[in-house]
């Protein structure tokens, strides 16, 4: 097993543009995984870098609003809300409300550098 305190990790500057704290991933746990799991935040009027990644996303809104681009199609996103991101889907995510922008997002296979290209 392995137990992972939000209080006890850091957050760390992505590439993209965000705050990210990354609570699993295949490198810091213990049972196996093949996903990773990382909690990201936006601050009011912020958004990340247009992207893309060869893995799969799905993002859950813990809380705040923005839109998320993918493909070139936006989605209007809110508190609960979640969403799958295919693919090599080029995509980026901004915040449009009045406070921090916070969300989940878990990746499948798991995040590797070297899977992302930046693409502005």
């Amino acid at each position: 097993m392995s137990l992972r305190k939000n209080s006890e990790i850091d957050s760390i500057q992505g590439n993209e543009g965000t705050e990210i704290k990354q609570y699993f991933h295949p490198h810091n746990t213990l049972n196996g995984i093949n996903y990773s799991l990382a909690q990201f935040t936006l601050e009011p009027g912020k958004k990340s870098k247009l992207h893309k990644i060869r893995s799969s996303e799905i993002y859950y809104i813990l809380e705040g609003n923005g839109n998320l681009n993918v493909n070139e199609v936006i989605y209007h996103l809110e508190k609960d809300d979640s969403v799958y991101v295919p693919p090599d889907s080029k995509q980026f995510i901004e915040n449009t409300g009045e406070s921090n922008f916070r969300f989940l997002c878990i990746v499948e296979p798991a995040w590797k550098a070297n899977d992302e290209l930046l693409l502005e």
